[in-house]
Parts: structure tokens; C-alpha cells; sequence
């Protein structure tokens, strides 16, 4: 069996080109998911920040809340990236054909 060229688009109306993009439905819960951990991330910011300072501390808090979010999205972003390239990981041993077990030695 002759191995498909896959960096052109198939030309005999073949629809099974490879793509590392994964569905749009995962793309929306990793993006949502890194948005709730840079929420939460600014939310434990600024609880830290009140529970130490007393005054005005309107500087250190906007400081936690900057941090605690950037540090919990970034932090987010990799678990989300990590779980698409599973995802088409997982999609691409799906769609590998059925091949039959061999016995050795016998």
C-alpha cells in the first residue's frame, strides 16, 4: 500500500487527512478553563494580600490579584494544552486501521 502524501490536501476525495487540531467543542473547555483558573488564581491574590495588610492597600492588592491571575492562567494553560495533545493523541490511535495479533514462535 502506497503511504499518502499529507502535507497536500487529498485529491481523490479521500476525507481522512490527518489533523493535530483538535475538536472545537475541546478548544472552548480548555479556553474556559484557563479563564476560571485566572479567576481564581486573582481571587486567592487578593485574599492573601487582605489577610496581610491592613490599611490602604490598594497597590499590593491590585499586585496579588495581577500575579495570583497570571501565575493561574499560565499554570492552567499548560494542564489545558497538555489534555488537547492527548486529546488527538487519543482521536489518532483511534483511527488507526484494526490490525490482526501475531503469534511468535509458532
Amino acid at each position: 500500500m502506497p503511504e499518502r502524501d499529507v502535507s497536500s490536501p487529498p485529491s481523490n476525495g479521500d476525507s481522512g487527512a490527518l489533523s493535530a487540531l483538535p475538536s472545537p467543542t475541546a478548544r472552548i473547555v480548555a479556553f474556559a478553563s484557563i479563564i476560571a483558573g485566572g479567576v481564581a488564581g486573582a481571587v486567592i491574590g487578593h485574599a492573601l494580600v487582605d489577610v496581610q495588610c491592613a490599611g490602604d492597600c490598594t497597590t499590593g492588592r491590585g499586585l496579588g490579584i495581577l500575579i495570583g491571575a497570571l501565575s493561574s492562567a499560565g499554570g492552567m494553560s499548560v494542564v489545558a494544552v497538555l489534555g488537547l495533545r492527548a486529546i488527538g493523541e487519543w482521536r489518532q490511535l483511534g483511527d488507526r486501521p484494526a490490525t490482526a495479533p501475531t503469534r511468535r514462535g509458532s
